[in-house]
This record gives structure tokens, C-alpha cells and sequence, in this order.
């Protein structure tokens, strides 16, 4: 049995349940002729075999318990916005929310992670109408989301790709390449919200 056990098909209806409702706050952004929240969205759950892999790697037993309570990831979304001022609005809004309540923020954008990764992460506690692991219903399921910028999200497939799919044949010179393209890539983020800033500031003078 998946180490999800009755819980799977549970796991995925959370996940479209949370697209969905992402989906409605970006169309009423757009409705309201305002920039959109995110360009793009990916969901998914993680993979019975990805999460009893990462069950083994830290340490927790191989059980569904520590699959939905131990590990908070086995609903992620990523949410890849246009600038960070967009991530900061999703993060906003997520915040203020009635169905769900973030109960973690990891700001790998202020504070980037030494190799140069650069994200916002949340973990958001989620009501639905399911039985939980605990026997609560309504049940609580926790949801990953991450929030980057086009450019941050390009970066990380890169950095992906090249060290973890290929053998490197000079990983000290690899990593100092990726982290000042990281760093450059921030720079870029940086100066594409100042230039919209003043775009804003131009129409509202107008």
C-alpha cells in the first residue's frame, strides 16, 4: 500500500482545492485591472515513492503519520510570479485567508541560501472536508507553497539540471558560476521592480 494510505485521493482533491482557489484570486486581480498575482502555477503530490525516500533520509519512520505530520510537503504548489512585489501580495493574501492558516515562512529571498537560492516558502495548515491522519473531520493537511520570480524559478531548474542530473567534473568552479549567476539574476529582479515601480508612479501622476 502507498505510504499515503487512505489518504491519497484525499491529498489530491486538497491540492486542486487550493489551485482552484488561486486560480479565482488571480482572475479577480485581473477583473479588477490590477497585475496578476502569479504568471504560472504547478501543483502536485509528491510521489508515494519520493515521500517514503525522504521519510528514510530524515531519520522518521516510513509510516503515513510522519508522511502528513513529520513531512509537510507532500502538497506542494509553485507559484512563479513576474516581480517580488507580487510574491509579497500572494503571501499577503494567503496570510489574511479564512481557509487556511500559515503556520511557516521560510524567506530564502532576503536570506538566500548559500549556493545562491532564492524563494519564499510557506507551510499553510488547510480545512477540508476529509478524515485526517489524527481522525479529526473536518481534517487539517498541510500544503507547501513556493513563491519565485520567473527568474529565481529558471535558476533553480538550471542549478537542478547541472548538478544533480549530470556528473560535474569541477563542482567548486560550477558552484561559483551558478552562485554569481544567482546573484546577478537578483540584481536583474531588483532593477525590473524598480522599472515597474516608476511605470506605476508615471500613470498615477497622470
Amino acid at each position: 500500500m502507498s505510504i499515503y494510505g487512505p489518504y491519497e485521493d484525499a491529498l489530491n482533491q486538497i491540492l486542486a482545492g487550493v489551485e482552484d482557489r488561486l486560480r479565482e484570486w488571480n482572475d479577480h486581480q485581473l477583473a479588477m485591472h490590477r497585475p496578476k498575482l502569479y504568471e504560472h502555477l504547478i501543483g502536485r503530490v509528491k510521489t508515494p515513492a519520493s515521500m517514503t525516500e525522504k521519510c528514510r533520509r530524515k531519520g522518521y519512520p516510513v509510516t503515513t503519520a510522519a508522511a502528513l505530520r513529520q513531512c509537510r510537503d507532500a502538497v506542494g504548489i509553485r507559484l512563479v510570479c513576474n516581480f517580488i512585489s507580487d510574491i509579497n501580495r500572494c503571501v499577503a493574501l494567503l496570510e489574511q485567508a479564512d481557509w487556511c492558516t500559515v503556520v511557516q515562512k521560510k524567506d530564502y529571498i532576503t536570506n538566500a541560501k548559500p549556493n545562491g537560492y532564492r524563494s519564499y516558502h510557506l507551510i499553510l495548515d488547510v480545512a477540508a472536508p476529509y478524515q485526517d491522519v489524527d481522525g479529526r473531520r473536518p481534517g487539517r493537511f498541510y500544503v507547501e507553497v513556493q513563491l519565485r520570480t520567473i527568474a529565481m524559478d529558471s535558476w533553480a531548474s538550471l542549478e537542478h539540471e547541472i548538478k544533480y542530473k549530470h556528473h560535474v567534473a569541477d563542482p567548486e568552479r560550477i558552484s561559483k558560476e551558478l552562485k554569481r549567476c544567482a546573484d546577478q539574476l537578483a540584481s536583474c529582479d531588483v532593477q525590473m521592480q524598480t522599472i515597474r515601480q516608476l511605470v506605476q508612479e508615471g500613470e498615477t501622476d497622470e
